[in-house]
């Protein structure tokens, strides 16, 4: 509900300056404040947490109790105790600890830290950066960085102290999200350098996992503990994601790099033989991508418009950006924007929130719309 309808809303009032968006962002994140009525202000876990938004709430309505919920939730996190500087998936809203031992950059964790990251980067929130660097350090001194047999990098996840030899589809994002953490890093150049390298491999390690495959897209999650075989589909069916092609964006912006529209186009081409479902029909998931012929799954994921396409892939055209058609223009996503000019929604100017909606930058983008109090 929040990051696709709240972000969604302030999304469309930052594009067209249209007060009605920001009149329902408000209405519909008042009515999720009652989540944060528990003993130590962390929302019950049905409620999905979610900072910048609410943070930015704050900023265009000047109502300060969306700002103040989001830094009760920051203060409790960083005071509690974290093992090995890492932060567990679930914490308990009625205790306040960290609870299951289970770490995650992937399911059940990605928003935390792709929040922690877009919050510094839409309005410099430096302690929001702070802890955002203490986890990808936790991460990679914990050994959730790892290389495969024959050299493919991935991130994994963590259960029981115990590593899982595995990358998740979902997980394909930190390719994009450690590129932007090192154009952004402004402390430590060493770092910048390891983490830009790490983003294109991981990035490769997911286009590996496409092309490995029969249909030429990617299962949902794979292994690495086959030995020459390298990537094994664990979970083999394609649910449309956008992750993939979320990294291919975000790297071809920040690289210039052909390869990254290369990979891109195999997804499209891809998605346009083996999930249309007819020629006036949408896009369905597949059930195995390891088949030569795979069967849809009838089900058109919402993400898909909203994130993957965002395109009438009906009429891409390969070399002919004008052919390629938003469903909403005022809301291009990660296949239509690898194809269109860098000044189309300026990585300089905006941040994505976690399910593609586009974000001013504070002090960038004059389409930051601050609240202003009536004279």
């Amino acid at each position: 509900m929040n990051i696709r309808f709240v972000g969604g809303f302030l999304s469309m009032y930052a594009l067209t300056g249209d007060i009605m968006y920001k009149d329902k962002a408000y209405n519909l994140a008042t009515k999720l404040l009652p989540a944060f009525d528990t003993p130590v202000g962390i929302p019950y876990g049905w409620v999905t947490l979610n900072g910048d938004k609410e943070g930015k709430e704050n900023h265009i309505t000047g109502d300060p109790v969306f700002r103040d919920k989001v830094n009760r939730v920051r203060k409790i996190i960083k005071e509690t105790d974290s093992p090995n500087g890492l932060y567990w998936s679930q914490f308990d809203p009625i205790y306040g600890n960290f609870v299951g031992n289970y770490v995650s950059i992937g399911p059940m964790g990605d928003s935390f830290y792709e929040y922690l990251l877009k919050s510094y980067v839409q309005t410099g929130d430096d302690e929001a950066r702070e802890m955002y660097d203490k986890a990808m350090d936790a991460m990679e001194t914990n050994g959730l960085i790892r290389y495969s047999e024959t050299g493919l990098v991935y991130f994994t996840d963590m259960n029981n102290q115990q590593i899982n030899e595995g990358m998740s589809h979902l997980t394909c994002f930190t390719g994009g999200l450690l590129a932007l953490g090192a154009l952004t890093d402004i402390k430590n150049d060493t770092r910048t350098t390891r983490h830009m390298k790490i983003a294109q491999e991981i990035t490769n390690t997911c286009h590996e996992s496409y092309i490995r495959t029969d249909s030429n897209l990617g299962p949902e999650s794979f292994s690495f503990n086959n030995g020459e075989a390298d990537i094994s589909g664990v979970e083999r069916e394609y649910k449309l994601r956008p992750e993939v092609v979320e990294s291919y964006f975000v790297l071809w912006r920040l690289t210039g790099e052909d390869k990254y529209r290369d990979w891109g186009w195999e997804v499209a081409e891809a998605i346009q033989k083996h999930c249309k479902t007819g020629e006036k029909g949408g896009y369905s998931g597949l059930e195995d991508v390891y088949s030569r012929h795979p069967q849809q799954d009838d089900l058109q994921q919402s993400f898909f418009l909203a994130e993957t396409l965002k395109v009438d892939a009906g009429q891409m055209h390969r070399g002919s950006t004008v052919r390629i058609f938003c469903y909403n223009k005022s809301s291009r996503k990660y296949l239509y924007l690898l194809f269109s000019s860098n000044e189309v929604i300026d990585l300089s100017d905006w941040v994505f929130n976690t399910e593609g909606h586009p974000l001013p930058i504070k002090g960038r983008n004059p389409f930051y719309r601050p609240f202003m109090p009536p004279i």
